[in-house]
């Protein structure tokens, strides 16, 4: 989502802005904090931080559960209590939103990016498994992979575990953006060491910002509790022996979360219907498709993706993208792989083809589930006149 303090205006010659995946209240979050705060509980601290962490890791089937800030603080904290430390490498999917990549750089790591494959559009296993193999015989393993699950889809991610247990290299999983999606019957950011979600303003249910670290590992949170909250050592005084940081979340952020969580099933429900739409709306234009949902589970459809083939459809995604804008609706690229962002100009790329054509060609359409029929319609009804336009 835009903030209209970026310059966004939500008003454009009389039309409404219509936001990318803008929040959705459920309508109780205002008496939820307001109960976090009578009980005065006004701090990184109390029941309602406790009962969301146990709420969440019942719901994904995790054992243990920490709230943090972000969804960037908590990947930065899997990849510190794993032992991602000066000069390690990390194998990462290219194709994801920065923030799953400056993590790594933050622990004096160096990413590995990493192509998708076409089924999932994340990370592609057998990239990933000719990489692994080459640095074996290099004698020099990478210290962990991070697995980007991509717009509420899982990536394939029975081979990508397998390979890290082949190799010895901790598997983090980043579900920033699969939050109730399935992978076989499981939630992703289950299936490796630790999984980080995300609970910014944009996505599937929000704390407004904040993240969430899962694990089965009991002595993995601990440590990473122990880090978010300054490193503080169980003594009287203030004692530290090791770096932390203030990364713990709000308890009165935590009483929204909980509030949200409650509709989860909802909006999936709603993100899917969202995605049906477009798809009969605009599946028949030629040079069009869409992001596809992989044989192994649901996807959410966080945001709806096309693609447009400029060939076929006389028409570029970057022209669809301005048309939309021009009538106050915020659609985006897909994201710009990590491999051609110039802060990682000079890092390793295995592959790279697919998500560079995903990027020239990909768009993401507004997804927001409180969005009405007429809401959904105008935007098809943009992205249809674009390709009238261009068949002539």
């Amino acid at each position: 989502m835009t903030s209209r303090g970026e310059g966004e205006v939500s008003m454009r010659e009389g039309k409404p802005r219509i936001y990318l995946s803008p929040p959705h209240p459920t309508g109780e979050e205002a008496e939820a904090v307001r109960r976090a705060v009578e009980a005065g509980w006004m701090a990184p601290v109390g029941p309602e931080l406790e009962a969301f962490e146990k709420e969440l890791a019942a719901y994904v089937g995790v054992r243990w559960a920490l709230a943090v800030g972000s969804g960037t603080a908590a990947l930065h904290l899997a990849l510190r209590v794993v032992g991602v430390g000066p000069g390690d490498e990390v194998v990462v999917s290219t194709l994801t939103f920065a923030a799953s990549a400056f993590p790594v750089v933050y622990q004096g790591a160096r990413p590995v990016f990493v192509d998708s494959e076409r089924r999932s559009w994340n990370l592609d296993p057998e990239l990933l498994g000719e990489l692994l193999e080459r640095r074996a015989r290099e004698g020099r393993t990478p210290k962990a992979v991070v697995v980007v699950h991509l717009y509420g889809q899982s990536a394939d991610l029975e081979p990508v575990a397998e390979l890290c247990r082949r190799y010895e290299v901790n598997l983090i999983e980043d579900a920033a953006e699969a939050l109730g999606a399935t992978y076989h019957g499981r939630s992703p950011g289950t299936f490796g060491r630790c999984g980080v979600f995300s609970f910014n303003g944009n996505k599937i249910m929000t704390t407004s910002g904040g993240g969430m670290l899962v694990s089965d590992d009991a002595e993995l949170i601990a440590h990473a509790r122990k880090l978010s909250t300054q490193a503080r050592e169980p003594a009287p005084h203030y004692e530290h022996a090791e770096i932390g940081y203030n990364y713990r979340m709000s308890n009165l952020l935590a009483a929204v979360g909980r509030t949200q969580l409650g509709v989860l099933e909802e909006r999936v429900r709603r993100k899917r219907e969202i995605f049906d739409f477009y798809r009969e709306a605009l599946g028949g234009l030629p040079g069009v498709d869409f992001m596809p949902e992989a044989p192994w589970g649901r996807a959410t459809r966080w945001l709806t993706v096309i693609t447009i083939d400029p060939a076929a459809a006389g028409v570029t995604r970057e022209e669809v993208r301005s048309a939309l804008e021009a009538e106050n609706i915020e659609a985006r690229p897909v994201w710009k792989p990590m491999h051609l962002q110039p802060v990682f100009r000079g890092c390793e790329i295995v592959g790279g083809a697919v998500s560079e054509e995903l990027f020239d060609q990909g768009l993401c359409l507004p997804s927001g589930t409180a969005m009405s029929r007429a809401d959904l319609e105008r935007v098809a009804g943009v992205v249809r006149n674009c390709f009238s336009r261009g068949r002539h």
